[in-house]
């Protein structure tokens, strides 16, 4: 059975390894909690001054931001679009005949 143009698959397309996902979660969690902790030694720093609260206000939010970061998935396209591609394709190889 033939295969039809719509069965090709773009290597871009492809999703990438559940390590390397996992890897990239944790990483982006490891900096957004490492920026909580600068947000907690700061409001330490400016004690007394209005800063104190902004970084508090940073320090009690960041775990709910970095929860959020870390979960977000892998963003490629689910699909490319190979209809151009194909025709493309198609005309190089007429024009070659």
């Amino acid at each position: 059975m033939p295969k039809s143009a719509d069965a090709h698959v773009r290597i871009t397309s492809a999703p990438i390894s559940p390590a390397e996902e996992q890897r990239g979660r944790i990483r982006r969690y490891v900096v957004s909690m490492s920026i909580r902790t600068v947000c907690f030694v700061l409001a330490v720093v400016f004690a007394g001054s209005w800063l104190m609260w902004v970084f508090l206000v940073g320090a009690v939010f960041m775990p709910y931001v970095a929860v959020v970061f870390a979960n977000t998935a892998d963003h490629r396209p689910a699909e490319a679009d190979l209809r151009e591609a194909t025709h493309t394709r198609n005309m190089l190889t007429a024009s070659g005949d």
